[in-house]
């Protein structure tokens, strides 16, 4: 078993390897000078190894570290009541997340395909050393971080210790449960495509962890104690099981067969079938523009179900918040104080969230699968005067279609403001309005910027350029960075104006003189 386990981290390794080596090769400058021959250099595969392995370590502490500082952690600040308890109340009901979302053996990953069916290793013995593997990556990952915020909670130490093996224990104990029922009745699970009660079963299990210490109610750590005992008992039984099962290459044909690349669908083509479900193909839906107006009008319309519909809810969605908002400040009076507070030093906040709700890259990721990944084989569609026809068009439907969620926020922070007891200075009521217009229509042109000056996608839709994936990332990161951020309303509102409209004016220029070179199909 442990000759299989090493034969398949090594396959894995030299996929991250060659990954990074095509990563690198992607960058502006850089793919210029090194040569295609960069494959087989022996040095630079050390080193690559060595990337890789570095990633496998921090890969088993980092998301830990941020599940429970972020989930965990920050939601014990939440509440009133004693934080030791709802440390363990927090972890018990998303443990039970965790395990139905993240089951590693039943997750279909394309180093499973190559191991099991091109390379044919034992299916059995190649699942058992992979799964060991993430069972004890999943403890060393938790034991430290369970430590440093459990006594941060003042959380027994014993408790702490006993969580790591808590949560393995519940993911053995799904494990064995999702082979038994395949057993019984050739039932199969696939993680990326959980069924309507799995969602049922998370939802419930979101709404206990976080509601009922509104309520204050708590699970406390003796009980936590009984049950985590109970679940490391019973996880050594479902050991027995998942060793004792034989069916596992059965199993993972059909697993597999139904997610991955040749005869299997990979998560390209089932976003892209997704995609092209939503279309709605209706003769009465016709425009009375001309050229690429035209042209781009009848994609939106084609498209609102996946365009405009979402952002109809998600603005819907905002309007309840901010109802339910306008109702508690008027209820309770130290809420009201705390939200005048927030709204006039946390505006960062919502540079984050106005990100989150921004339809952008779904908008360019359907104008390449269902309109660009065809008409860039044309000659004339590459023609600049036509790509910038084109590109004027898109960034009007693209801030217009992000533009409802944005006018029910921007409206609704100043009524906020008003109800909480107001401001000093009027002009703070339209900084407030102005300033979240602007993020709107900045997150809007920079997505359309993005995927024209670097095009990301190939024939298949595979996203092939790390530059595009690493300005996206860097654009989560300072996103994400301004939740962090306490400045006052009126001069970060004024900055926030200032800054969306240089960054327009600058970004399309760029495309505008660029995106004739840049705008094409990658190979």
């Amino acid at each position: 078993m442990l000759k299989t386990f090493i034969q398949s981290f090594r396959l894995r390794n030299a996929y991250k390897v060659n990954t990074i080596i095509y990563s690198i090769k992607q960058l502006p400058v850089i793919k210029k000078i090194l040569p295609e021959s960069l494959y087989q250099n022996r040095a630079l595969k050390v080193i690559g190894n060595i990337i890789s392995i570095l990633m496998e370590v921090i890969s088993v502490f980092i998301g830990k570290l941020i599940y429970i500082a972020t989930m965990i952690y920050g939601g014990t600040l939440l509440y009133e009541s004693n934080q030791a308890d709802i440390f363990v109340h927090l972890f018990l009901f998303l443990t039970i997340v965790g395990t139905l979302l993240n089951t590693y053996m039943f997750n279909p990953t394309k180093d499973k395909y190559y191991a099991m069916f091109i390379m044919r290793m034992d299916a059995k013995k190649y699942t058992l050393s992979n799964y060991a593997y993430s069972i004890i990556k999943v403890i060393i990952g938790f034991m430290p971080f369970t430590f440093l915020f459990g006594l941060m909670c003042n959380v027994n130490w014993i408790i702490c210790l006993l969580i790591p093996f808590f949560v393995a224990s519940a993911k053995i104990l799904v494990g064995a449960y999702y082979l038994y029922e395949y057993k019984k009745k050739g039932i199969t699970i696939n993680e990326n495509k959980p069924i309507k009660y799995i969602w049922v079963i998370i939802g419930i299990s979101l709404l206990l962890a976080y509601g009922l210490p509104y309520i204050h109610i708590v699970i406390p750590q003796i009980i936590f104690s009984i049950i985590a005992v109970i679940t490391i008992l019973l996880g050594i039984g479902g050991i027995v099981y998942i060793r004792k099962f034989e069916q596992y290459r059965e199993m993972y044909k059909i697993i597999l067969t139904d997610n991955n690349m040749n005869a299997v669908k990979d998560a390209n083509q089932i976003t892209k079938d997704n995609v092209l479900k939503q279309i709605e193909i209706d003769e009465k839906l016709v425009s009375n523009k001309k050229g690429y107006a035209y042209f781009n009008d009848l994609f939106i319309k084609r498209h609102s179900k996946i365009l405009s519909k979402a952002t109809k809810k998600i603005a819907m969605v905002c309007l309840l918040i901010i109802i339910a908002m306008l109702i508690a400040v008027n209820m309770n009076e130290e809420f009201k104080i705390k939200t005048n507070e927030v709204i006039m030093n946390y505006l960062p906040y919502f540079v984050f969230i106005m990100y989150l709700i921004n339809r952008g890259q779904t908008v360019t990721q359907a104008m390449f699968m269902n309109c660009d990944h065809s008409m860039l084989t044309y000659s004339f569609y590459r023609n600049p005067i036509s790509i910038v026809k084109l590109f004027k068009e898109r960034i009007k439907s693209v801030v217009l279609i992000n533009l409802l969620p944005a006018v029910v926020i921007g409206v609704g922070l100043p009524l906020l403001l008003y109800a909480t007891g107001g401001t000093d200075s009027v002009y703070n009521y339209i900084i407030l309005f102005t300033s979240i217009i602007a993020m709107s229509i900045f997150f809007s042109v920079h997505h359309l910027v993005l995927y024209y000056l670097l095009q990301p996608y190939n024939v298949a839709s595979e996203t092939k350029s790390s530059t595009y994936s690493v300005a996206s990332f860097l654009t989560y990161v300072v996103c994400y960075y301004m939740i962090k951020v306490q400045l006052p309303t009126t001069y970060f509102g004024i900055a926030t104006i200032i800054f969306a409209v240089l960054y327009c004016v600058i970004s399309l220029f760029l495309a505008y003189r660029l995106a004739p070179k840049t705008f094409k199909l990658r190979i």
